[in-house]
């Protein structure tokens, strides 16, 4: 991990989560998005971001977190994965937020979805849970 980076903060049931903006293209407001048929449950279904067909997932039910109702604040954060762009609703989008390579410590969770978590990130009295994108996609 590099020394110090910034990270997007964003939201998921009232826990403050983070990726590493290089991994994010873009963060939308929320839009229609096209629902299909027989795709996984935390698949939302895709938009069309300026001619591109962009899936999109639902972050909270991925994470099998409660999911709540979209209202003006939620948002769709695009990530480039493999050459794919995928769209993941998140509740909020907090800030854009620096950090050190010593903040980091690792995921010392037990539990299903700890696969899903890079480490923890300590910013005062806040803990930020950064996010594996390889396993959340």
């Amino acid at each position: 991990m590099q020394s110090e980076g910034q990270l997007v903060i964003f939201e998921l049931a009232g826990q403050l989560y983070a990726l590493p903006i290089q991994e994010t293209q873009e963060i939308i407001r929320m839009t229609d998005i096209t629902k299909v048929p027989n795709t996984k449950e935390f698949v939302e279904g895709i938009i069309n971001l300026r001619g591109n067909i962009v899936p999109v997932i639902n972050l909270n039910r991925r994470l099998g977190l409660p999911v709540k109702e979209y209202d003006e604040t939620s948002r769709i954060i695009v990530v480039e994965y493999n050459g794919q762009k995928i769209g993941m609703i998140v509740d909020n989008v907090q800030e854009v937020g620096r950090y050190t390579g010593d903040e980091v410590e690792p995921p010392s969770v037990a539990g299903d979805n700890v696969d899903y978590l890079k480490g923890v990130i300590k910013k005062g009295e806040e803990l930020w849970l950064l996010l594996n994108l390889e396993k959340v996609i």
